[in-house]
């Protein structure tokens, strides 16, 4: 078998198991999301070792997480978002400390030093904005007041958690941690945040006749999605998730007059990228390493630490909006998904983290993406009611 046929069955797997993990959740009336992450847990070296996690779907799932975002984007009105700026600054900002906190506290006691404890730490911090945006969009309940402020939050969490992973890389390495630089960088990612969602959408929506120019009717979707890669390597660039640039640039795409033809024409490109960054990220956690019963009992005070955290964290500052919409927002932003991955990757290569200790990391983050989406479908359906901030 050639190397092209090897990474088109590993494709081919990998879909097939996200469309079947993603019924089997419907009928089970749990969000599709669900079954997709834990497809690529049962095809993946763990369980069935059907797939390999190869270069190839890596960056397949790279795309799907950006264009995921950057359909969730298109849904999304700068407008909506400055309604709820206050309390996504405070969502962002609580939700932070507390189970960077909280974190720290366990590791200390477990008996890492507080350089190291603050590397482990920095796991619990930042919320997977890719998998609750996901779930928000199956519901449909983007337009929702406290969807808005997990989005926001999402954004402001991913700043803080880049800047909290750079000091605790500096405290690892020996180096210290150079407060200029540190400043620059929050600059920058603050700086770019604001022009795009600012400047960037008032501009396109003064210009979108533009997207009509050229000969192709597919213009306005080729241009939308030149601009999304576009900013997603410019976040990149600046130290921030790809996400958040195409997140952003779905914000200023949804300025358009052509905002819901983009959303139809983008819905079978999705529907075909996105089920690969969630099985890819259910495949790559290892059963094995979890085999022992305080392994599990590590992995279960790990995990309630990481929910507890935002919960409180997060819930906390968005109780101006009622306590019912403040619980919503806090499971809202409790999946860590991918972002914990990548710090438990860094841990482990950096020789902070043991395999046992990186496992349960990954593990954590894939339960919290596991546990949200139904907790997030109970409570929406239960609060039919849009709250205004």
């Amino acid at each position: 078998m050639n190397n092209t046929t090897e990474i088109l069955l590993g494709l081919f797997v990998v879909y097939i198991a996200a469309q079947v993990g993603a019924e089997i959740a419907q009928r089970l009336k749990l969000p599709p999301v669900v079954g997709e992450i834990a497809a690529g847990v049962v095809v993946g070296s763990s369980v069935l070792g059907w797939i390999e996690i190869t270069e190839p779907l890596e960056v397949l799932a790279e795309i799907g997480a950006v264009l995921l975002l950057f359909s969730v984007g298109l849904e999304t009105r700068v407008d909506e978002l400055k309604k709820v700026g206050r309390v996504a600054t405070m969502v962002g900002v609580l939700g932070v400390i507390l189970p960077f906190v909280m974190g720290a506290a366990w590791a200390i006691y477990s008996g890492y030093g507080a350089p190291q404890a603050m590397f482990v730490a920095a796991a619990f911090v930042a919320t997977s904005a890719g998998i609750t945006a996901r779930v928000l969009q199956d519901m449909g309940v983007l337009n929702r007041t406290e969807s808005r402020v997990i989005l926001g939050a999402a954004v402001i969490d991913d700043i803080l958690a880049m800047l909290l992973l750079g000091v605790v890389t500096a405290l690892q390495s020996g180096s210290g941690v150079n407060i200029a630089n540190l400043l620059l960088v929050l600059v920058q990612a603050v700086g770019f945040v604001a022009v795009i969602a600012l400047i960037g959408t008032r501009i396109m929506r003064r210009s979108s006749p533009l997207l009509d120019v050229p000969i192709n009717p597919l213009s306005p979707l080729t241009i939308s999605l030149a601009l999304c890669l576009g900013l997603a390597v410019a976040a990149s660039y600046l130290g921030l998730a790809a996400i958040i640039g195409a997140f952003l640039a779905g914000m200023v795409a949804a300025e358009t007059e052509q905002r819901h033809t983009l959303e139809t024409q983008l819905r079978p490109i999705t529907a075909f990228l996105v089920p690969f960054f969630f099985v890819v990220t259910g495949a790559k956690v290892d059963l094995a390493e979890l085999g022992s019963i305080s392994a599990l009992v590590t992995l279960l005070v790990v995990t309630l630490l990481a929910i507890t955290g935002k919960l409180f964290g997060c819930g906390l500052g968005a109780l101006s909006l009622g306590r019912k919409s403040a619980l919503i927002v806090g499971i809202g932003m409790v999946p860590r998904g991918e972002v914990g991955i990548i710090v438990a990757s860094l841990g482990l290569q950096a020789g902070v983290f043991s395999s046992t200790v990186y496992a349960t990391i990954i593990a954590m983050s894939l339960l919290t993406s596991i546990i949200a989406p139904p907790a997030l479908q109970l409570f929406f359906a239960g609060k039919r009611k849009v709250v205004s901030p």
